[in-house]
């Protein structure tokens, strides 16, 4: 280090130094400081005391929402205070803790909810084995229910819990247990208590309201107010089909089973009561039930314009509270929520032998009127699901279950074609019987000539339209059961890839006046399928029963033009049950096709012709034959014209 260096760096030292001694505070500074130091301290204990009354106000908001139903005013606790001043961490984590919103959840393999410590109800429900059309997980609600009980006390001043903020108070054991308490006092509060068992879509949940006897209605203690609210989240791909399935049901307690409309906004009272009441959508519902019953629900359903919610439920509830432990008035209930599953929901009534305690929840599942649900419930559902156990793919267990059904009621099936051969046949002489009896002056001779040839043949042309008719409860079994049939939802088959909804192969987005209406924005393929085989096999029917006798003008295209009636009808329905109905027909075309083809008509003629030879016992063909002939004296008499015997009689 050189000379100048050197002289540096002691000309910068002195000048710290001395800068230093100048600088240094006198004690009156010093005192000023401190005084300073003192006020700042104060003013932040004073705010640390206000935020203590902020937090504890918070942390009894609910005392101060229904200060006015306990009449009497919430205080600080000086105690609070205290524990504050000694340490404000302790302080700032009470009052975050009262601030903020509580969320607990109760989860098992099946269900996650969570319930809020605002007014202490469920603010949502996942699902955890199923998704939306979307992908997206699926919650039968989130954060669009409400749930809250509504008390009066003698004043006529209503408490409702929706107001009020709860507190956890405990959760535990393999029961998964939470209970929410609304707290004034010690000894005065309501518990909500939530417990769900391990592998259940069942949600048990109590009401207990306790120490409050005293200062309550006497209304109010002989029944207990609920108000439920939900907004129905869209889940499906076909808007149009789901809105079609979504209702407010509910078990009246005589025994009957009941529901809102499904098109447009309806308000009902059930004066009768009710064991159970949902709100359901195509495939899912949440279900409150009571232990005991619902006395006069009122429920209520309005449709809603969104893209992402159907409706909107409502209900007002009433019960009777039941006297429980320390003078508790309490209520009993269950929540179902999850999917409307046939032997799940059956399930829930095993070992109930009691038939009024039954909860018959499997009534959810529309499937149909009471002969249809019959076939639904002892035929098709256990099928279905035996070919559904196999693990086939769900495309095939449909191709199964369409070949099985053929087969049994095949017997029908031929005998309705053996009636089809016998007037086939036959229609050479019934032209004959045309050509004989011309014009419509002898339309009632030309008739009363053809039923005597039916008679002396032993043919009656009604045996190929009774097989048919029985067939039909099975066909309308099925149009209830493919589309309220969870187990085809999401189920990929060809190039359907959801065969619960419409497989469109043409979409558009643009509102066309009828076709949009009917249709939809898409053209569905195996609708398109069923109807072509539909008009086919209409069209090869109607050359295959034409006996020649004269039709109804207009009557054929009628026939032709139903399969396009059920186009528009069915495209909005599930791939799955269009897809049945074009196996179906076209099986029928193979069936009749192979009939035709293996049974000899020279032998049935053969047979009728000896059947012309034997005595007749007066029959069905008979008594219709009789019932034609008197048709013609009536309208005979009516044209004041002699009959024909008379006019032979003239001619002699």
């Amino acid at each position: 280090m050189d000379k100048n260096t050197g002289i540096g760096f002691v000309l910068i030292a002195a000048i710290v130094i001395g800068f230093t001694v100048l600088m240094k505070p006198s004690q009156e500074e010093l005192a000023k400081e401190q005084r300073y130091q003192d006020s700042i301290q104060n003013v932040q204990a004073k705010q640390v005391k206000d935020d203590i009354k902020t937090a504890d106000s918070a942390d009894n908001a609910s005392k101060s929402a229904v200060g006015e139903f306990f009449e009497t005013n919430t205080q600080v606790s000086n105690d609070t205070v205290a524990v504050a001043d000694s340490d404000s961490l302790a302080v700032n984590a009470f009052k975050q803790q009262s601030n903020a919103e509580q969320i607990v959840s109760l989860e098992n393999e099946k269900i996650k909810i969570n319930i809020s410590s605002k007014g202490g109800q469920m603010i949502s429900a996942q699902l955890k084995e199923y998704n939306t059309y979307k992908g997206d997980s699926l919650y039968l609600f989130k954060n669009d229910a409400r749930f809250a009980l509504e008390l009066m006390n003698k004043k006529g001043v209503t408490l409702n819990t929706s107001e009020a903020v709860f507190r956890v108070i405990k959760s535990s054991g393999n029961e998964q247990t939470v209970v929410m308490r609304m707290n004034y006092s010690e000894n005065q509060y309501i518990d909500f208590i939530y417990a769900l068992a391990p592998d259940d879509y069942m949600v048990k949940f109590d009401i207990a309201v306790v120490g409050m006897q005293d200062m309550l209605s006497v209304d109010c203690l002989e029944r207990f107010k609920l108000n439920w609210n939900q907004n129905l989240r869209r889940q499906e791909k076909s808007e149009k089909n789901e809105q079609r399935y979504a209702r407010i049901h509910y078990k009246g307690t005589d025994g009957s089973f009941e529901e809102l409309s499904d098109s447009h906004d309806e308000s009902k009272e059930v004066p009768t009561g009710a064991k159970w009441v949902a709100f359901k959508d195509q495939f899912f519902a949440s279900v409150l039930i009571a232990d005991n019953e619902f006395t006069s629900p009122t429920l209520n359903t309005m449709m809603l314009q969104s893209e992402d919610y159907l409706k909107s439920y409502s209900a007002s509830l009433y019960f009777k509270p039941t006297l429980g432990e320390k003078g508790a008035l309490v209520g009993g209930f269950k929540y179902f929520l999850g999917p409307l599953e046939y032997y799940m929901l059956k399930g829930y009534d095993d070992g109930v032998k009691d038939n009024a305690q039954q909860l018959e929840l499997d009534k959810l599942i529309p499937l149909g009127w009471s002969l249809f649900r019959i076939i639904n419930q002892y035929f098709i559902i256990p099928l279905f699901n035996m070919l559904e156990n196999t693990g086939m793919q769900m495309g095939l267990v449909i191709l199964l279950l369409t070949v099985i059904v053929k087969i049994i009621i095949s017997p029908l099936t031929y005998k309705s074609f053996m009636s089809s051969a016998k007037m086939r046949v036959l229609k050479p002489q019934v032209d004959e019987l045309n050509e004989k009896y011309p014009g419509q002056e002898k339309a009632m001779e030309r008739q009363k000539a053809v039923m005597q040839l039916y008679s002396q043949a032993g043919v009656n042309p009604m045996s190929g339209c009774i097989p048919m008719l029985l067939q039909m409860p099975i066909l309308l079994a099925l149009f209830s059961f493919f589309p309220s049939a969870i187990e085809l939802r999401h189920e990929s088959f060809l190039w359907a890839s959801d065969l619960s909804t419409y497989d469109a192969i043409i979409e558009w987005n643009t509102n066309i006046p009828f076709i949009s209406n009917w249709l939809g924005n898409h053209l569905s393929l195996f609708c398109i399928l069923m109807t072509v085989t539909n008009v086919i096999y209409t069209k090869f029917n109607m050359d295959a029963t034409n006996t020649g006798q004269q039709q109804m003008p207009g009557m054929k295209w009628m026939m032709m033009f139903m399969p396009v009636v059920f186009f528009f009808v069915l495209n909005n329905y599930p791939s799955g049950l269009t897809y049945y109905y074009f196996l179906s027909t076209l099986m029928t075309i193979i069936i009749t096709l192979v009939c035709r083809w293996v049974i000899d008509e020279d032998k049935v003629l053969a047979k009728l012709e000896e059947n012309k030879k034997k005595p007749k016992k007066k029959g069905f063909m008979a008594r219709l034959q009789e019932q034609a002939e008197q048709a013609q004296r009536t309208q005979q008499q009516q044209k004041g014209k002699p009959s024909s015997t008379a006019n032979k009689k003239k001619k002699k």
